[in-house]
């Protein structure tokens, strides 16, 4: 049955669940504490590292670095997807799965239209063998045989009904975007064939599974390249071509790198030439998600631009994207091509080698951006460095703390030549404001960093701790890495009254919070009674709402040092400096 399985089911099917009973049923426990030990079902180790928490209703296994609620470790453990799970679960408890319409996000897709895009994928290939004019187009342009093949590159014929007469359900065809329905009234048939008179090049997930087309005409269509409409299955902004083709050429875990390039082209042509770590977006500009889906595969991304002005502007319109994602081992550079060249031309010219070469010679972001905003200013002048640090803050504030930020700030610092101290009280607050998703190790990174962990590892322990936080606004002034995260979290467990971690473990799955919630989790808290618990949870938010007034106030001072406050902004600063006064005061006594 086809559609989404509703989030109240979910969590009522976890409510219903004890994850103590359905694991002992499977793996010997002792209990431990608080918690339950046993031997891992997932390896062969001979001391116990598997736990199972009732308070959480999650499991974890630190021998294979496996956490989750009830429906992950069945799906660990029984080998089932997640809709799986889900219908194995309420088998136990006598209920019926029920399904409704819903986001693309957790749509539950049929597999009517995956088998109507897998028909359409072998049909166009049949066609190609038989279409002389589309075979020599690809030879024109370089592209051999067993590189087509290796792409399932196909041919749409130059007609209004090849592949609606070939297709058996239109519904699932026209669902998957390959056939266009009339309007009502027009005469003829009802559909007709959305690509016609195209070279095809199939676009698949990271699984295999074709969810999509581009087509290259092959007439005097204005259109050139015509795309798959957005539908359940396929989403632009989401997906990328030849990243499967790419995973599937490599022996190794991970990819060295992954080349960004624009056009299908342009991934068949490197191919050709034995580049095969190339993708390519879809007819939009890089998004947030195809970054996240690249680093699921390599650690380092190469995005190849044209070297003329348009190329340079949209490397930087890329940084907006690009700057929030860059934390810990992950990279990104810049490859500008010479004037005249796209990927497929200059790679015929010069040959892989060479093109790896000047891989090799890529420029990373960080260093761009710094490069860039110093053109803007001159640097043979006080006033000029000074500005130099201001223009750069916006960017600074989109990376993460850690190894990345670190070394930008001190590029910029040698860059700009100004003072250590005066550089640090102008920077000061930069490691602050990045919006991040990332919860950082409560044993290092500053004071602030590891508050925000430890309220969250305490929320985790005990959800209806969410139910004394009354303004989460400030939170989000206090501008922290993972605050963004606990306030989701707090949010969360105020709307759920009866929720534990493995609710929340359940609706960020397949996340990368849902990740370091489970990362969190694992970590056992020291034993604390209740009283104790709520009053250490109390103690952090408190400082973590003192830092968000102080930057409120701050920031409001800051304007109207630029412009005549509002009065509602004037008595706004003058309430947070009193409740700032009082606080100091009280913590004084």
């Amino acid at each position: 049955m086809a559609g989404r399985i509703p989030d109240a089911f979910i969590h009522d099917l976890l409510a219903r669940t004890d994850i103590v009973e359905l694991i002992g049923a499977r793996v010997e426990l002792k209990r431990a504490g608080k918690e339950l030990k046993g031997l891992s079902p997932f390896t062969a180790e001979k001391s116990p590292s598997f736990f199972v928490s009732p308070a959480k209703q999650m499991f974890f296994d630190f021998s294979s670095g496996k956490n989750g609620n009830a429906i992950g470790f069945l799906m660990e453990y029984e080998r089932l997807s997640f809709v799986e799970a889900v219908e194995e679960l309420a088998r136990r408890h006598g209920l019926e799965v029920p399904r409704e319409g819903g986001g693309h996000e957790h749509r539950v897709v049929m597999d009517g239209p995956l088998d109507a895009l897998a028909a359409a994928q072998r049909f166009f290939a049949e066609q190609l063998r038989k279409s002389p004019t589309a075979i020599d187009y690809l030879k024109k342009r370089g592209v051999s045989g067993e590189t087509a093949r290796q792409f399932g590159v196909g041919y749409a014929p130059d007609s209004w009904n090849a592949l609606t007469g070939f297709l058996q359900q239109t519904r699932h065809a026209i669902d998957a975007g390959l056939l266009i329905e009339k309007e009502p009234g027009q005469a003829g048939t009802r559909v007709y064939d959305r690509f016609r008179n195209r070279v095809m090049f199939p676009i698949r997930d990271p699984r295999g599974r074709v969810i999509g087309f581009g087509g290259r005409t092959l007439g005097n269509d204005p259109a050139k390249y015509l795309n798959s409409p957005e539908t359940a299955l396929f989403h632009k902004g989401r997906n990328l071509y030849g990243l499967y083709e790419a995973r599937l050429a490599s022996t190794a875990a991970a990819l060295p790198y992954l080349i960004v390039v624009e056009g299908y082209m342009d991934v068949v042509m490197l191919a050709e030439h034995g580049i095969r770590e190339a993708v390519a977006t879809l007819g939009t500009a890089t998004t947030r998600d195809h970054l996240q889906l690249i680093f699921k595969s390599t650690r380092k991304i190469v995005f190849c631009f044209d070297g003329d002005r348009a190329g340079r502007a949209a490397a930087w319109r890329a940084l907006d994207q690009i700057l929030p994602e860059l934390y810990e081992d992950r990279e990104c550079v810049f490859m500008f091509l010479p004037e005249g060249h796209d990927p497929d031309s200059l790679v015929q010219e010069i040959g892989e080698a060479a093109f790896r070469e000047l891989i090799g010679k890529a420029i990373p972001v960080t260093d761009y951006l710094v490069e860039q905003l110093a053109r803007e200013v001159d640097l043979t002048t006080y006033a000029g460095r000074g500005k130099l640090v201001e223009l750069a803050r916006p960017h600074l504030a989109r990376l993460r703390e850690g190894p990345v930020l670190a070394s930008t700030l001190e590029r910029l610092h040698r860059l700009s030549g100004i003072s250590h101290d005066q550089f640090q009280r102008s920077v000061a607050d930069v490691a602050a404001l990045p919006p991040t998703a990332r919860m950082h190790d409560e044993g290092s990174g500053p004071p602030q960093t590891r508050a925000v962990r430890r309220a969250m590892r305490l929320l985790l322990e005990h959800p209806r701790l969410a139910d004394t936080v009354h303004n989460v606004q400030l939170l989000l002034e206090a501008g922290l890495p993972g605050c963004d995260v606990l306030v989701e979290a707090l949010d969360f467990f105020q709307e759920r009254p009866g929720a534990s971690a493995a609710h929340l473990m359940a609706a960020w799955q397949g996340t990368k919070k849902g990740e370091a919630i489970g990362r969190l989790a694992a970590e056992a808290l020291p034993p604390l009674e209740d009283e104790d618990l709520a009053r250490e949870f109390g103690q952090v938010m408190s400082h973590l709402s003192e830092r968000g007034l102080r930057r409120r106030v701050q920031y409001l001072m800051a304007q109207a040092r630029e412009r005549d406050l509002t009065e509602s902004e004037m008595r706004e600063a003058e309430a947070i400096t009193r409740q700032l006064a009082t606080r100091s005061t009280a913590g004084g006594g």
